[in-house]
């Protein structure tokens, strides 16, 4: 399995055209019954991630399979430039806080660290197995990976190049998610085994432990850092992060197909509502409250691996097994069109399948 991880090399480039951070202009057209469809990428993607709100605007990035990671407006959905360099799938990809730089996940053994403004690979890490996770401390100062090593290392930024890293043992199973919380020093991260752990990064040991009923997918913290909402089993649970206790908790076993359960979801900003994806291709819209199933979006051609609201909660994306990104308008069900959008021609061609 290793050695077929261990592609042919593919050669390093970059795809990042001069005035990369010129804002881009919100949509203006939101009335549009089918989503616009981001293409792109030739594989299953992975992972998408929102970035914060940045002077420059808000920005996407996708983990793919094609071996790249892409950088879109988290707007209009334009591409921005592609991350090439891995010879193996990029399973997950994380922006850190001012968007300035990024870390890529990789099949072929490796994290790397990317300038965001340029596209220049700056770091090569080395692991001992598939990476699958990262995230960026609050200040950048650091950040953490996970995967198939069952292990997270802990690299330190403070001194420009990553210093040896620091090892976190304890997962019995692939790491899926790894996320840090409230602040530099606590981190969390979760996956096949079926549970959370929270560290306490000082002292390098687990504070706390969180059982779940399946694989923990996907776990998303709203922007204050009050909340997370985590995707495990079939189901989507809401946990308040200063007692840890769980707030809401719903099975969505209509989701569930094909072996997969729940993969990812997301809570709308205002609390009110949560869209979630998996194994049956479609993306579903529910009452935060009750659970109730408010809307569903079909149009996928294959199960959904990462579903996201931006953070105006304007619209949400999804992406799949179909190897692309859906940009969908929050409330009706219906997708977004921005006017002028590169990919405008893109989507009505696609419009008839839908």
């Amino acid at each position: 399995e290793r050695e077929r991880e261990r592609e042919e090399a593919v050669q390093s480039s970059t795809h990042f055209p001069a005035g990369l951070r010129s804002p881009p202009s919100l949509p203006r057209s939101m009335g549009m019954s089918q989503p616009l469809i981001c293409p792109g990428h030739s594989r299953p993607v992975a992972g998408i991630e929102f970035s914060s709100p940045t002077p420059d605007g808000v920005f996407l990035l996708s983990a793919c399979h094609d071996k790249t990671a892409m950088l879109r407006s988290g707007h209009s959905g334009d591409w921005i430039g592609t991350f090439e360099g891995h010879k193996g799938a990029v399973w997950g990809a994380a922006l850190n806080a001012p968007a300035t730089h990024a870390v890529t996940c990789s099949a072929d053994f490796s994290a790397k660290v990317w300038d965001a403004l340029t596209g220049d690979e700056l770091h090569s890490l080395p692991h001992k197995h598939i990476v699958r996770c990262a995230d960026w401390a609050p200040d950048s100062s650091a950040f953490v990976t996970g995967g198939k090593e069952k292990t997270l290392r802990l690299f330190d930024l403070m001194g420009g190049a990553p210093a040896e890293p620091r090892l976190l043992h304890g997962h019995t199973a692939c790491v899926k998610v790894v996320r840090y919380v409230g602040d530099k020093n606590t981190v969390l991260s979760a996956g096949e085994d079926k549970t959370m752990r929270i560290w306490d990064l000082r002292s390098a040991n687990t504070i706390r432990e969180i059982g779940f009923g399946g694989h923990v997918n996907s776990v998303e913290l709203t922007a204050d850092g009050t909340m997370m909402t985590v995707a495990a089993g079939t189901e989507v649970s809401f946990w308040d992060l200063t007692s840890w206790q769980c707030l809401k908790r719903f099975t969505l076993n209509v989701i569930e197909a094909n072996g997969y359960g729940v993969n990812s979801a997301s809570l709308h900003p205002n609390r009110k509502a949560f869209v979630a994806g998996g194994g049956n291709f479609w993306v579903y819209q529910h009452d935060f409250e009750t659970g109730e199933e408010l809307a569903c979006n079909k149009g996928h051609h294959g199960p959904v691996y990462g579903v996201r609201f931006t953070p105006d909660g304007r619209a949400y994306a999804s992406a799949g097994d179909d190897g692309t990104i859906r940009f969908w308008n929050y409330g009706s069900g219906n997708g977004i069109q921005p006017e002028g959008s590169a990919e405008e021609s893109a989507d009505a061609a696609t419009a008839g399948e839908q």
